[in-house]
């Protein structure tokens, strides 16, 4: 069985280089291929036991979600994962499920159990007990979609986000505009809802509008839910344009405007949030906010805690990206922009 000096002397580097590069320490790019050829020919793989006792890390990060079953929560994994795997790390997912009985468990026993070496968290409003048992375990941690005191968060601006896409539609000459969405009575993490009708509320204020008169129907963040609040609201009223405050609930609005015969976006314009896989596919108009790609950025944020302890928390709040398809167009006219 191959050991660390046999890759070393394939690769004819020291074994010192041979642990840097396979621990994703300093060494330049060619190095650190030649030394992965020579483990990958003689079949080595480090161990992680020996490698945390010569860094004191175990290489191991977990990864905490509400929901693992959302399109969201897999596109963030991905990006996390393509960063650690990469670095010589695995993840160690805490899928929540959002059942509090499972999260007092996770928080009580099974972080203190595990031996990680950090936390990533998404879409999780810490309590004050959780986040003291987390700095009991003095490890780093990366929040994703709001901030925790004393972690460094990744997240988007929500309410500047739902601005955006109002004003889109106003741009466009609509000046009733309906909000579907999650309001103040459905729950969210770090009111990611509150924050998107604020937002939507916000810009038709601007516009001297009153947004209320306009219509706000509320509904979970997936598909059956906009559809049946669309199919409501519009066997109630007719507003010319939709913001929905998710694509999910945005593809939901679509789904119910053709099953009442509308079209869209001669009769109907739709904006969303998100970018989700379908998006694309119904022509739905979006801000794209790229999960995976904040995944990748909390998994390097958290990689440079662990390089630099005393680093002070950091705040990234991403820009989103503004993606014109064919759900939006000027009142009964022609389709406004490209995907």
């Amino acid at each position: 069985m191959a050991d660390i000096a046999d890759v070393a002397r394939l690769a004819g580097v020291s074994t010192a280089t041979v642990s840097r590069a396979l621990n994703g320490k300093t060494a330049s790019a060619a190095t650190r291929e030649k030394v992965l050829a020579a483990a990958a020919e003689l079949g080595y793989v480090i161990s992680s036991n020996a490698s945390g006792l010569a860094s004191g890390r175990t290489r191991h990060i977990g990864f905490m979600v509400p929901f693992i079953d959302r399109w969201f929560f897999t596109d963030l994994l991905t990006g996390i994962e393509s960063v650690l795997l990469s670095q010589g790390y695995d993840v160690t997912l805490y899928d929540l499920q959002g059942n509090d009985s499972q999260r007092d468990q996770v928080f009580g026993s099974s972080l203190r159990r595990a031996s990680i070496d950090g936390l990533i968290a998404a879409s999780i409003e810490l309590t004050g007990d959780e986040i003291r048992a987390l700095r009991a375990l003095g490890k780093p941690v990366v929040s994703i979609g709001g901030y925790i005191e004393g972690a460094t968060a990744v997240d988007v601006d929500n309410a500047r986000m739902a601005t955006l896409a109002t004003e889109h539609l106003l741009s466009l000459g609509h000046t009733r505009i309906a909000y579907v969405g999650a309001g103040r009575t459905i729950a969210s993490a770090f009111q990611l809802g509150d924050a998107r009708y604020d937002g939507w509320l916000s810009a038709m204020r601007a516009a001297g509008l009153d947004g209320e008169e306009s219509g706000f129907w509320e509904a979970d963040f997936d598909i059956p839910s906009g559809y049946a609040a669309a199919k409501a609201l519009l066997a109630h009223d007719r507003p010319t344009a939709i913001f929905a405050a998710s694509d999910e609930i945005g593809i939901g609005c679509i789904l119910a405007a053709r099953d009442l015969g509308l079209r869209v976006p001669d009769d109907l314009s739709v904006v969303g949030i998100d970018d989700h896989k379908l998006s694309a596919f119904f022509g739905l108009t979006t801000l794209a906010q790229d999960p995976a790609g904040q995944g990748r950025l909390a998994a390097h944020l958290l990689l440079a805690q662990l390089d630099n302890p005393g680093a002070a928390p950091e705040h990234r709040t991403l820009t989103p990206r503004f993606v014109v398809r064919s759900s939006t167009a000027r009142p009964g006219g022609a389709v406004h922009g490209t995907a």
